[in-house]
């Protein structure tokens, strides 16, 4: 069986769409969420370079046909902090 691969709409990168974020235009609403739901899809890697050029050059945006609020930016922001700051267990 073929993986499921997604391209990352900022790098261009193609991985298993497992290894990106999910970004969703839900239908029929046309509301933007993050992971789960139904319509229309964007993929993001999760480093810091790809959310800023998704975020600058408005990717996001034009991969989804809708705006992308502040807010959905605001939690990938503290997603990729969250990621970065993994606590280090020493025995």
């Amino acid at each position: 069986m073929k993986p499921n691969v997604r391209r990352c709409v900022a790098c261009r990168k193609v991985a298993p769409k497992t290894s990106f974020w999910r970004i969703v235009r839900l239908y029929p609403s046309q509301t933007v969420q993050l992971d789960g739901g139904m319509g229309r899809s964007a993929y993001l890697c999760p480093r810091a370079d790809c959310l800023q050029a998704a975020q600058k050059k408005n990717r996001l945006g034009r991969s989804l046909k809708t705006q992308v609020p502040l807010t959905i930016y605001e939690e990938l922001w503290q997603r990729l902090n969250a990621k970065i700051q993994v606590p280090v267990v020493k025995s």
